[in-house]
Parts: C-alpha cells; structure tokens; sequence
C-alpha cells in the first residue's frame, strides 16, 4: 500500500502517494482523476522504483488557487519539476494521461535534462492538437466539450445530481465492464465532492483556453501559444493511445514523429481514452518493456 505524503512546492501543497525505492517514476492523472487512477501502476513499480503519483494542483487534497492563470501550464510543469526535487531526485520517468500527459509533454520541452524517459497515454503532443483543433472537423467536433468546460455553466451542469453526468461520463461504462469496482465509484465520488476539486479541474481548460473553434468565430486555441519556439521533445518517447478514445483522435498520432524523433508508438485498437483503468496490465508491461 503506498504511503500518502504532503509537499510545499511552488505556491502549493500537493498530495501525492509513494510507494517503494528507486530511481523515480512519477505518474500524472488528467481531468477528472486523482492520485487514486495509478493504482495499479504504482503496485507494479514499486517493486523496482520509487513510484509517486501526485494529486495535480486543483485536485482532490492538493491546493486549489482561486486565480484561473494559476491553473497555466508552466505552473504545472513547476509542480511536477519542483515535487521531484523535493523528493531528492534530479532525474525521472515521467508518466501521464490526458491533461497529466499533457504537461508531461510541456515538462519534456523545457526541461529534456529532468527526463531520463518520457511516456505518455491518449495525450496529444501540443502542436500536433493544436492543427487538429485548426484543420481536422472529426477533432473539432469531439473537442467541443471543451468550449462548455470554460464556460460558467460547467460546474452547475457536472456536479448537478451527484455528479451523474460525470458518473456516466466517466465510470458507468467502467463500472458495466468491471474495469472498476462500486469501491472505485465511491473513491472518485469522493474526490469530486473535495471542496473546489471540480472548479480546479476546469480550471485547466479556462487557463489554456484549448478547445475548437467557437460558435461566435472565435479561432481554435491550444496549449501551444504558452510553449512559444521549439516544441520539439528531446526524450526517449512512449505514447500509448486507446484507438476508441472519442474525444482525442487518432489523428493526434499524425507527424507526430516530426516533434519526438525517438518515437515509439503503440496503438490499443480496442483501448479507449480510459486504457489505464481498462487493461492495466497491458500498460505496466508495455512501460516495463519501454523502461
């Protein structure tokens, strides 16, 4: 069982859960998880590693600022950088999943030297999403979702009903598939209903203003305006992508070897955009082989 700690770092506190020894492998959830989506991996790596899985700034136990801009993408990145110094380490293998993959990928264009390897499950690479949102309609369509993410209705409409439209959203196809167990429901339930976690959360999409172009002209946005120059990803590279995920396309996956030049690619045809919670043991293996 890991052990669950508290760190002081860059403004925040975050929570984060530890388990074994090691050179660090550190896990980051996207939205809307917490610490809890990386159990499995953390049961699998601590027999060799110290592996650390943090509740991102906004979530669960961590610190929820109040201001949008402190939900930017460089204060992320400072977290997850700031965190690993704090746990005595100069070096790691950073691991994540939707907006976890994200400012992984963000982490690895600006500090290459922190990362000895970079893995990265259904998250676009910043460039690649942003021509999708521009170019790609089957992305702009799936991505509208993030237009009503920014908006001041998001936490009414998701937290309404005991987050049901979450619950469906997010677990009911888990929960029908015994991916995850009534146990699992009542831990996300239970972070959800955290003080401020919901708002936190959206606070990543109002801060990066991501997300299609908008009904009233307004043009596509991605992260990639907060990356200005080079996004080019200097770190040995492993993206794991769920071919059925249905709000980020496989379309993500063009040219990407153009940005990572030491690529590997796997692609789950039957995984969705929740591949972690669906075949746990297919990712362990996959980032045991690629590590």
């Amino acid at each position: 069982m890991p052990e669950h700690r508290y760190a002081d770092v860059n403004g925040v506190r975050l929570h984060y859960a530890t388990a074994g020894q090691g050179k660090l492998i550190m896990f980051a959830h996207g939205f809307p998880e917490f610490w809890y989506a990386w159990k499995a991996q953390l049961a699998e790596f601590e027999r060799d590693h110290q592996a650390v899985a943090l509740d991102m700034r906004g979530y669960n136990l961590s610190s929820k600022p109040p201001a949008v801009e402190q939900y930017a993408i460089r204060h992320l990145v400072e977290d997850l950088r700031a965190l690993a110094e704090a746990l005595g380490h100069r070096r790691l293998i950073l691991v994540g999943h939707d907006w976890g993959g994200a400012t992984a990928w963000a982490f690895a264009i600006k500090h290459p030297e922190w990362l000895e390897k970079l893995v990265i499950i259904n998250a676009p690479h910043p460039a690649v999403f942003a021509r999708e949102l521009r170019e790609n309609p089957a992305q702009q369509k799936a991505s509208e979702y993030m237009l009503l993410f920014r908006g001041a209705t998001a936490e009414p409409l998701l937290s309404a009903d005991g987050f049901a439209r979450l619950e469906q959203a997010v677990l009911a196809d888990l929960l029908a598939r015994g991916a995850f167990t009534e146990a699992d429901r009542r831990a996300y339930l239970e972070a959800w209903a955290q003080p401020g976690a919901l708002t936190g959360g959206l606070n990543y999409y109002r801060a990066a203003r991501v997300g299609p172009p908008a009904r009233d002209g307004a043009p596509a946005t991605g992260t990639v305006g907060e990356l200005a120059g080079d996004t080019t990803v200097r770190v040995p590279t492993l993206v794991l992508w769920g071919e059925r995920d249905r709000a980020l396309l496989t379309g993500n996956l063009d040219g990407l070897v153009r940005y990572v030049p030491d690529l590997t690619v796997r692609r789950i045809p039957d995984g969705t955009h929740w591949l972690v919670h669906e075949q746990p043991a297919l990712v362990n293996r996959l980032i045991r082989d690629f590590i």
